[in-house]
């Protein structure tokens, strides 16, 4: 779906993308009626067909609603119309956007992929 910047989301103008993933394309946009960025989740047309993948990402943004904490960022909504889903969240903290690397970076240290629980034989607790 990659997204140029100056693309128009809703009130939303796309500055740049920030990721992507296996639900959907992280953009950090410009809110100009309350004068602040903000990220955007988006969840691809593919996707978006799949009422399971919906259902999915409802949920994220509820537990995403629920939740109070200085390292997580605040969801300030999910809208549908017209087009894909699309959340949008709190894209900053202190007035600085996340610097450096990937989260998968940092925690893999370069070791190889973490092994599913439902995969492992013989692992103890």
């Amino acid at each position: 779906m990659n997204l140029p910047p100056g693309t128009r989301l809703g009130s939303y103008e796309v500055i740049a993308l920030l990721g992507a993933g296996g639900m959907g394309e992280v953009y950090r946009a410009r809110d100009p009626r309350l004068n602040r960025d903000v990220a955007i989740k988006i969840l691809p047309p593919l996707l978006a067909a799949d009422r399971e993948r919906i259902t999915r990402f409802d949920r994220e943004a509820q537990v995403l609603a629920s939740l109070n904490h200085p390292n997580i960022a605040d969801i300030y909504g999910v809208e549908e119309a017209p087009g894909p889903p699309v959340s949008t969240s709190e894209g900053e903290r202190a007035g600085q956007w996340p610097a450096g690397p990937p989260l998968r970076a940092l925690v893999m240290g370069g070791r190889r992929r973490p092994v599913r629980a439902d995969r492992a034989r013989g692992a103890t607790a």
